[in-house]
């Protein structure tokens, strides 16, 4: 299987997660399954959700890849681990309405396992990216329906892989609360820099004559715009199923790029995965 570099709608999952609780007490009372307390009364908790998807091989490319879809939720004493494909982060106000904390990422390599002209571009090394993020959450119902989140997060290279930064910013909305039913949609947009902008849609004189790509020096901006859909459905209350799809236009720069000319200005996403909850 080859490596991932997929993304995931954060505000959205967190909230998909958070919801799973509520729905799997109304479903063990329908199974006559003793309830067990919320999460949030508890001093540890875990939510975990893996399975696979399939995802462009690249920003801007019109092929795809299996790749794994994997969430996790580890809750101690009102600080949580979640875990969301390549990228690890800490809420440190886990018991509140916000969410705050640092973050890691993996970014997976551009090389020549690709396909199409890409391939012939200058190689761009795996990178490892730091930052963090600040998100609130407010309104619904008791079972959390009609929730809005927000949130905004950042991320530095600190791999000297492509030196940039992106900041993303997105909205999510808890749609539906139907007894072991739940669905949330989300939308969010990153901005790029210069930087990294040029590491993943810019084409070098070099990369242009190996490539047939015509040259290009993107600058800084808005780099896509994204929305999304999870749906899940609690089988019990520890068992569950989740399903993500998502689509991503490209903006600005990034959709006049001739890596994304060649390739496709709309990219889409689409995971399954079987959870588990304690």
């Amino acid at each position: 299987m080859k490596r991932t570099r997929t993304r995931f709608g954060i505000a959205a999952v967190l909230a998909v997660i958070e919801a799973t609780s509520a729905q799997a007490a109304d479903f063990s009372e329908e199974a006559a399954v003793p309830p067990v307390a919320a999460p949030d009364e508890r001093v540890f908790s875990a939510f975990v959700a893996a399975g696979a998807g399939f995802a462009p091989e690249y920003e801007g490319a019109d092929s795809y890849e299996v790749v794994p879809f994997a969430i996790a939720n580890v809750k101690w004493r009102g600080v949580e681990l979640q875990l969301r494909g390549p990228q690890a982060r800490i809420d440190v106000l886990a018991d509140s309405p916000w969410d705050v904390g640092p973050i890691v990422g993996y970014r997976g390599k551009r090389d020549d396992d690709v396909s199409g002209p890409v391939r012939r571009l200058d190689e761009v090394d795996a990178a490892i990216e730091a930052g963090g993020f600040i998100g609130y959450r407010f309104g619904g119902r008791a079972d959390g329906q009609g929730e809005i989140g927000v949130e905004a997060s950042f991320l530095q290279d600190v791999s000297n892989a492509h030196d940039g930064f992106t900041i993303t910013a997105g909205v999510s909305y808890a749609a539906l609360r139907w007894g072991p039913l739940y669905a949330n949609v989300d939308a969010e947009t990153t901005y790029a820099s210069e930087d990294f902008s040029r590491a993943y849609f810019g084409v070098t004189r070099s990369g242009s004559a190996a490539s047939g790509l015509r040259a290009y020096r993107p600058d800084a901006g808005f780099k896509d715009v994204s929305a999304g859909l999870t749906v899940g459905y609690q089988f019990n209350e520890r068992w569950g199923a989740l399903a993500r799809a998502g689509v991503t236009r490209y903006v600005g720069d990034a959709a006049d790029s001739p890596v994304v000319k060649d390739g496709a200005e709309t990219a889409g996403l689409f995971g399954l995965a079987l959870s588990y909850r304690y």
